[in-house]
């Protein structure tokens, strides 16, 4: 995966998804930081594939909810846009709070991403 700075101020995440479309190309799949709307987008191609609403307060951001439009389902993107979400998060040096049972659950999975969130907080949050 590579990074990328675009238009805005949105840090734009790249990567090719190994299955093929309908032409039989690789699909482009695309993280960004909406901040005007205060979630993480994942694109496949140009389109919507799912979120992750958070809330930012100071160094601190909140994961409130993750969606994956259910025609999207089974590819693993909900596991890229977590990933991107909090590697943005730690590019950022920013605390981690995750209110959001996938967040928290892809963290509990992924036990290296567990020192974002603040030592104080991981009791609360079962990690």
């Amino acid at each position: 995966m590579r990074l990328i700075t675009g238009w805005f101020n949105r840090k734009l995440h790249w990567s090719r998804d190994p299955r093929p479309d309908r032409g039989g190309r690789p699909m482009a799949i695309r993280v960004t930081d909406n901040q005007d709307s205060s979630r993480f987008e994942i694109f496949d191609d140009e389109e919507l594939a799912g979120f992750a609403e958070y809330h930012r307060y100071g160094t601190e951001l909140a994961f409130i909810h993750t969606e994956i439009d259910p025609k999207f389902g089974g590819r693993g993107l909900g596991g890229k846009l977590a990933q991107s979400a909090l590697d943005t998060a730690r590019e950022q040096g920013l605390a981690v709070l995750p209110y959001c049972p996938f967040i928290r659950g892809w963290i509990t999975k992924h036990p290296d991403y567990a020192e974002l969130v603040p030592a104080a907080q991981r009791d609360r949050f079962g990690l």
